[in-house]
């Protein structure tokens, strides 16, 4: 009986004896013997992952050293604030009476300016205590992870206060 179908040249050899030890072996011997190849880009996959892992951990290492740092700054400037504050205060004090002595014709007015000038360098440094205090502040929330982002922060003091 006639068999109803299209045989295939290329297949007509399969069955034959020797012909699949023939079509395999190539596709085993390509990538078990590549030349150590395989091997080599394990080595380059391990050490790649241990840099990973080393970068990892610097950074959380700097991460919490920022945190650290900042937060003893915190307390340090709290300190300076405060004593600047109280310096800014007796200075205020000191020109008041040295305003009431010239007033009064007992003192000169060079002690008048000289203590106005003192005042004016107190509130100069209270303000440069607390700008340093607020930076730190700020330097502590972007430690912290609070969103910080240098391409949106205002490229001056001006830009930063609110028009008015």
């Amino acid at each position: 009986m006639p068999s109803a179908g299209v045989r295939s040249a290329a297949l007509s050899g399969l069955f034959k004896v020797g012909a699949g030890a023939w079509s395999f072996i190539p596709a085993l011997a390509a990538p078990i013997f590549d030349g150590g190849a395989n091997r080599a880009r394990l080595d380059i996959a391990q050490v790649d992952k241990q840099i990973g892992v080393a970068n990892y951990q610097k950074t959380v290492q700097t991460a919490f050293r920022e945190v650290a740092d900042g937060l003893a700054a915190q307390g340090t400037w709290q300190q300076q604030l405060a004593a600047q504050r109280r310096d800014t205060a007796a200075q205020q004090r000191r020109l008041q009476l040295e305003q009431q002595l010239y007033v009064s014709g007992i003192d000169s007015y060079q002690n008048v300016l000289a203590a106005r000038t003192a005042l004016y360098a107190s509130q100069q440094a209270l303000v440069t205590a607390q700008l340093k205090q607020l930076t730190g502040q700020v330097d502590l929330f972007r430690a912290l992870g609070g969103g910080w982002q240098a391409d949106r922060a205002p490229a001056t003091l001006a830009q930063a206060m609110p028009a008015g």
